[in-house]
């Protein structure tokens, strides 16, 4: 048996009682791939991505191992929830236009000590200060840095379309900005090189575009170590007391946390490791979040056909971005028809081995995302579910 068929065989084994659809996290392969992140850091603490995990209970679970400290969440709303939960460090990683948010945090001081807000443009603070309706707490403000590649003189960029920030002098002046401005304070600088950590570096069966996303990250990394280190040097001239400088992601932990500015690092992908981390030279992680599917139809000869399965993820649309259909293996989508609304065919010979009621386990593309189509996760070790957790949305929060 195949370490993959004994994966199915324990899965199938604890799920055995429970209807599908139905999201599963292998606690086992959780835990070992958080160690990894850990042994990767090097001793630098991990800030976990919430949009990565969307789970409160793994949430706590892996901020109670050493090597972890604090959150990075995805919008103002998540943040102060969050922090009304027991998390006191959390930083918002995207700019907010939520003027309550702002409203309820700026009255609230513990709310105001716990959360980070994010802000690459003086024109954010003129929002906050506009929402404030008479608060009057210090409101914490993190600095975000463009971590593009520019080359031709800028012709050609390389890396997401995020901050307007690239330059030392460009966030030096938006933190001098912020000092003059009473009621705010500096404590963090970010930068996240998603063309490093997001990008697979090993793509199956393309080789010559494998090599040509290693050179390209290469010298990104380069670029950015050089000019991440001066935009430090630079803004601590403005702010000695600097908290934190965040940096990386799960696929370029161990690069990221090599540069002597970075203080702390964000990942959370490497925690449940979708589809999306199967190709990278620099880690390997075993998929942790999983979901299945009933076989509900045999309509011939190598085909059976599962209920849902259309599932995206967000990002520019293709076919890295659909689940893949992994236990048994060798099951396939009909290319005329792809993950269906509510119907998925899947085509292979070993399709004529499921019965009508079997499960046909699933990956997805993005990690956290799987849990916007799930309200718990049943948590699985070795071939039992030891707990049932609910997602954010079993919670009854989808916040984007």
């Amino acid at each position: 048996m195949t370490a993959r068929a004994a994966d199915r065989a324990r899965y199938d084994r604890a799920t055995a009682q429970l209807d599908a659809p139905v999201a599963i996290v292998d606690l086992d392969a959780f835990d070992a791939n958080a160690e990894d992140l850990v042994r990767r850091a090097g001793g630098k603490p991990i800030r976990v991505a919430s949009k990565s995990v969307r789970c409160r209970a793994l949430l706590e679970r892996v901020l109670a191992r050493e090597g972890f400290a604090g959150i990075m969440s995805f919008t103002l709303a998540e943040s102060l929830w969050l922090a009304r939960s027991g998390f006191d460090d959390v930083l918002l990683a995207y700019p907010s236009a939520d003027r309550a948010g702002y409203a309820e945090l700026a009255a609230d001081p513990k709310l105001a000590a716990a959360v980070t807000v994010m802000i690459d443009d003086p024109a954010q603070l003129d929002l906050i200060d506009a929402a404030r309706a008479g608060g009057s707490e210090v409101v914490r403000v993190c600095l975000e840095l463009d971590t593009a590649l520019k080359l031709l003189g800028g012709r050609v960029r390389i890396g997401a379309r995020r901050s307007p920030l690239h330059s030392p002098a460009q966030v030096a002046e938006v933190a001098r900005a912020v000092v003059r401005r009473p009621g705010f304070k500096v404590v963090g600088i970010m930068a996240y090189e998603g063309h490093v950590a997001g990008v697979g570096d090993a793509v199956a069966g393309r080789p010559l575009r494998s090599r040509a996303v290693r050179l390209m990250q290469a010298a990104a990394r380069r670029e950015l170590a050089e000019r991440r280190a001066a935009v430090v040097r630079a803004v601590r001239e403005v702010v000695p007391d600097l908290e934190f400088v965040n940096g990386g992601g799960t696929g370029s932990v161990q690069h990221t946390a090599a540069e002597d500015a970075v203080t702390e690092i964000a990942a959370g992908s490497g925690l449940y490791v979708p589809r999306l981390f199967d190709n990278y030279t620099s880690f390997t992680g075993r998929p942790a979040a999983l979901f299945a599917l009933p076989v509900v139809r045999r309509p011939g000869v190598g085909v059976v056909t599962v209920l849902g399965g259309g599932y995206p993820a967000s990002g520019a649309s293709g076919a890295d971005r659909l689940p893949v259909p992994y236990l048994p293996e060798g099951l396939r989508y009909d290319p005329q028809e792809g993950a269906g609304e509510v119907q998925t065919p899947l085509l292979g010979p070993v399709a004529d081995d499921l019965l009508i009621g079997d499960k046909v386990w699933f990956r997805h593309a993005k990690a956290g995302e799987l849990c916007e189509r799930f309200d718990t996760l049943h948590l699985v070790e070795g071939d039992a579910v030891t707990a049932t957790v609910p997602t954010y949305r079993g919670e009854g929060h989808t916040f984007l």
